[in-house]
């Protein structure tokens, strides 16, 4: 059984990387209305992400195939039962993707505005739905003694799925700014800074009350994890406080890696809320899908743990590598001359 708490947490380390590195893609596509003020300026802050926002994606692909293998039970309970919420989330990523590639292949002003709302409606979609998602795993659903979800869609929309939801928009649409201002420069960049103090200052809000919501429900089930839940949530709510703060000093590298840091120890803090359970029961506690009772043999999981250590470096050095390639800022003055080939 190890390897199965092992596994818990390496799924939960593939879900933090996710929503760190598509947390802000989702931001950079929700910023468009707002600091898009010219197709120059809405080039230039898609252009920010253009390199990376397909990797980034592939941290979930990664993460439900690791769930599947790993938690065969967590994964056919989740799936069907969060069926309608995940297939939206799954069409506003390729709506999203399909924007990216479609935008410029017509020069007509209303054809790029229409993929510019589509990029907005991709973005936010999944940035709600992810957070409501979340929050309903670790508060619990109705689920009976044979691991079938008994709820429905509506289910998920309560009080504390519904503030997860707009948790996440809020803190990947700041998290989303924090680095437009890091990777432009001119207007756009003085536009993000403006936009993330007030952004920042809303989603300090929200996010308290959802942390403190988060504390008390863990409390009140007995969490074996409490210790860390307090500590990772109270971490969270200093480095979100930081980044605002860094944000206001104009140093957008160190605000957005303190929002990088609010998004890891917040996820953190729901993970250890719900260890040992995988999720839930609210029908009945005896009904909780376990670690223990949710995952696959100890032969499979062995020959996913070799595998692994061996390919999950190569990833991460990827990963690492092509930011370095991409590291420098995305200039208007660069989006400028390379319109001005393109109109030759």
């Amino acid at each position: 059984m190890d390897l199965a708490y092992l596994w818990f947490f390496i799924v939960g380390f593939l879900f933090v990387g996710y929503f760190v590195l598509d947390g802000f893609d989702f931001g950079v596509g929700m910023s468009l209305p707002f600091l898009g003020k010219n197709d120059v300026s809405r080039r230039q802050i898609i252009n920010t992400i253009g390199p990376v926002w397909d990797l980034n994606e592939t941290w979930i692909i990664v993460a439900g195939a690791c769930l599947f293998a790993a938690f065969p039970e967590w994964y056919a309970t989740l799936f069907s039962g969060f069926y309608l919420a995940l297939l939206l989330i799954l069409l506003a990523l390729i709506l999203r993707g399909v924007s990216f590639e479609y935008r410029h292949q017509n020069d007509s002003l209303r054809w790029k505005r229409n993929f510019d709302r589509m990029i907005v409606i991709g973005s936010a979609v999944p940035a709600f739905l992810w957070g409501v998602a979340v929050a309903n795993i670790v508060q619990g659903v109705p689920i009976d003694q044979e691991m079938e979800f008994t709820g429905s869609f509506l289910t998920l929309l309560n009080p504390y799925g519904l503030l997860g939801g707009l948790t996440t928009l809020l803190l990947f649409f700041t998290h989303g700014v924090y680095f437009v201002a890091l990777k432009t420069d001119g207007q756009v960049h003085t536009d993000a800074r403006a936009l993330a103090r007030r952004s920042g200052l809303l989603t300090i809000v929200v996010a308290a009350v959802f942390l403190v919501w988060t504390v008390v429900n863990a409390m009140a089930a007995g969490a074996p994890a409490i210790g860390l839940v307090i500590a990772m949530a109270a971490i969270a709510a200093v480095l979100l406080v930081a980044s605002f703060i860094a944000n206001v000093r104009d140093r957008e590298g160190w605000a957005f890696g303190f929002g990088a840091g609010t998004i890891v120890t917040a996820v953190l803090a729901l993970w250890f809320a719900l260890f040992p359970n995988v999720m839930p029961s609210s029908t009945d506690p005896a009904y909780n899908m376990t670690i223990e009772n949710s995952s696959s043999t100890d032969y499979t999981l062995t020959i996913m743990s070799w595998a692994a250590l061996i390919f999950l470096p190569l990833v991460l050095a990827y990963q690492g590598w092509t930011y370095w390639v991409f590291r420098k800022r995305v200039t208007r003055g660069a989006i400028e001359k390379a319109e001005l080939a393109e109109a030759h």
